[in-house]
């Protein structure tokens, strides 16, 4: 099944980058990564997004579970029957299951890209797989 390939290589990218970013930066420290615009920064989440529902991450890590075996079933039952649903589908199911490995394994989420020119959460690469898979699906759902 190519779309559980997709899944995959982009949690393996997802463990790759972190592992990475645990292993070469102390908790807390910066590098520049792309000039004004991003610093990879080795930061914890216990929480969600925004670190919503911090010190709850068992929580987290049931609701991922279960969100990715929901997903996988809608996957193999091919709700969405057109390539790009189930192209969707994979990217969000590598960003919960992506996360979900931090939680089991960490009690936390390895955070590292912090963007410069604007304030906001720093996040990682399911992170980046979980909101563009989602709004993709909007989309997707809303115009097809």
């Amino acid at each position: 099944m190519p779309y559980a390939i997709l899944a995959a290589v982009l949690v393996i990218a997802d463990q790759v980058v972190k592992f990475l970013i645990r292993s070469n930066l102390e908790l807390g420290e910066s590098v520049p990564f792309i000039p004004h615009i991003l610093n990879l920064t080795y930061y914890q989440n216990t929480g969600a997004a925004f670190s919503l529902f911090r010190e709850h991450t068992w929580i987290l890590a049931l609701i991922s579970a279960v969100v990715s075996v929901a997903l996988v079933v809608v996957m193999v039952k091919r709700v969405f029957r057109h390539p790009a649903g189930q192209v969707i589908l994979a990217v969000i199911l590598a960003g919960a299951v992506g996360n979900l490995i931090d939680r089991v394994l960490f009690g936390y989420v390895t955070d590292m890209f912090q963007t410069i020119f604007i304030n906001f959460a720093v996040f990682n690469v399911a992170d980046c797989c979980l909101v563009c898979g989602v709004i993709a699906m909007m989309v997707y759902v809303l115009f097809f």
